[in-house]
């Protein structure tokens, strides 16, 4: 994708880059600065925006319209599976069988149905964006393996104690910190930077003001006294502006540093989102509100909170269970066990 620039024109402000070798210029109809870096995004998309109904003509077009948003990124990942099986194709001529063909190419290649579901999801995608903008006459269904349901993989506190303890690396020790006391999603903790620590008030604030890309789901967690301990020795010896970092500079994943960790500790299906969902599950536990965990956990939709993490609430449905008494048991002092109740 080419960049792009403001430049005067005619008295107001236009919009310039290069395509093919040749300078452009199209006239944003403003001399308001601000107005006008607000609207050169998509009206450079809409200038640049390939031709034609081919797949990868519409997944080009899709993630140029879209490129503000975390999703292109994510799209371009996506692209290298869809593309090489349905670029070529007519965006309104996908059928049934070509995707139930995709599905086995890609399950021979050892991806998950997880997978597969999310790759044909962002074919399908495109295709009802491209009807809707009028660059098709027609989406066709996209035939998906089934979404598996998601793993329930969370830690005891004795586990997060053992992964703790055989993570050697300094980063890896902070993050697991990080992940634990925040329940944030890893990719906002490795872009936290130090000026978004306030150890005064003991709050992370993990949206960055600077960063004009989506992002998703973020709150402000309070920093606990594990954290607080843990954030003070490690800005001690930072020689970056990254929370988390590695030879003085921030890092991209530590995915497999986490499964090595989890490896030494004598765990299994241990990921940065286990992290996540460990300290969602634990506030349930602990008889958090659920409206209170979805803030911790920057959902936009609390009915996602309540499905995934009421039922390990100790509340959970207890109020129902109660209106159900028919008062002829009682439980006892001394002992769990209930026991005829004297109705005479």
């Amino acid at each position: 994708m080419s960049d792009w620039s403001i430049t005067r024109l005619r008295g107001g402000l236009a919009l310039a880059f290069y395509r093919d070798g040749k300078r452009h210029r199209h006239s944003l109809g403003t001399s308001d600065p601000r107005e006008a870096q607000r609207l050169a995004p998509a009206v450079f998309a809409e200038l640049t925006r390939p031709q034609g109904r081919k797949v990868a003509d519409l997944w080009e077009a899709y993630r140029l319209d879209k490129a503000a948003k975390s999703i292109a990124t994510t799209m371009s990942f996506t692209g290298k599976a869809i593309l090489p099986h349905f670029g070529h194709r007519d965006g309104e001529d996908i059928t049934k069988a070509e995707c139930d063909a995709y599905t086995a190419a890609r399950r021979k290649l050892g991806r998950s149905d997880g997978a597969i579901h999310t790759e044909l999801g962002h074919l399908r995608t495109v295709l009802v964006w491209a009807l809707k903008k009028r660059l098709i006459g027609f989406a066709p269904e996209i035939e998906r393996p089934k979404k598996p349901a998601p793993k329930d993989r969370h830690l005891t506190r004795d586990e997060a104690k053992l992964v703790l303890a055989a993570a050697t690396l300094p980063h890896v020790k902070l993050v697991i910190h990080l992940m634990l006391a925040t329940a944030a999603r890893i990719s906002a903790l490795l872009e936290l930077t130090w000026d978004r620590v306030d150890f005064q008030r003991r709050v992370i604030y993990l949206t960055d003001p600077e960063n004009t890309r989506e992002q998703k789901g973020r709150a402000n967690p309070p920093i606990n006294n594990t954290l607080f301990a843990a954030l003070q020795e490690a800005r001690k010896g930072a020689l970056s502006d990254y929370v988390v970092e590695w030879a003085g500079d921030g890092i991209k994943s530590v995915k497999k540093a986490i499964e090595t960790a989890a490896t030494k500790a004598g765990l299994q299906d241990v990921s940065p989102h286990v992290f996540r969902h460990t300290a969602a599950v634990w506030m349930a536990e602990a008889g958090v509100p659920i409206p209170e965990i979805s803030q911790y956990l920057g959902h936009s939709n609390i009915a996602i909170t309540y499905r995934v993490y009421a039922r390990y609430s100790p509340l959970h449905l207890r109020k129902a269970a109660s209106a159900l008494e028919l008062g002829i048991y009682e439980v006892p002092s001394g002992t769990p066990e209930p026991a005829m109740k004297n109705t005479g």
